[in-house]
């Protein structure tokens, strides 16, 4: 008879659950370097991520709860979008059709992105992106909102 002495696997934790099978997973951050023997109190250290999990969505993973939450609001406000393959395509086609505001969400959301950058892009200032990103969040917020009063889950 084997036995195993490798502790389980801790589980990934729920951060947000929304409607349609739509929610933000806290999991725990890879390490750069998989194969070197890392000591235990820096794996203990290391800062939790964030995956964006949607039905037939490509993974996608953000340093920050902020980030996550934003570009679940920009995958509301544009009624989803396919991620799959951007890098080879640029940005979801949904995404620019959702207007100035919805793409500088997702702008944000990028891990390059901030309101400082987009800003500097749209000519305008970080007050103004921060505009953009309330009126995407309201929207996202209300499209939850409606859908969940229809019963849709």
């Amino acid at each position: 008879m084997s036995t195993s002495d490798a502790s389980p696997e801790p589980a990934d934790a729920v951060v947000e659950e929304y409607i349609l099978g739509v929610r933000i997973v806290e999991t725990e951050a890879e390490s750069a370097d998989a194969d070197a023997d890392a000591d235990a109190d820096a794996d203990a250290d290391a800062e939790p991520r964030y995956r964006f999990e949607a039905p037939d969505h490509a993974e996608t993973a953000f340093d920050s709860l902020e980030d996550a939450r934003l570009y679940a609001d920009v995958y509301f406000d544009v009624n989803g979008f396919v991620e799959e393959g951007t890098g080879d395509r640029g940005i979801p086609p949904e995404v620019v059709q959702g207007g100035k505001d919805t793409l500088a969400a997702y702008l944000v959301a990028c891990p390059w992105g901030d309101v400082n950058w987009v800003g500097s892009f749209y000519g305008a200032d970080p007050s103004e992106i921060e505009r953009y990103l309330s009126w995407v969040r309201r929207r996202a917020d209300e499209i939850r909102s409606e859908a969940a009063d229809q019963g849709l889950e």
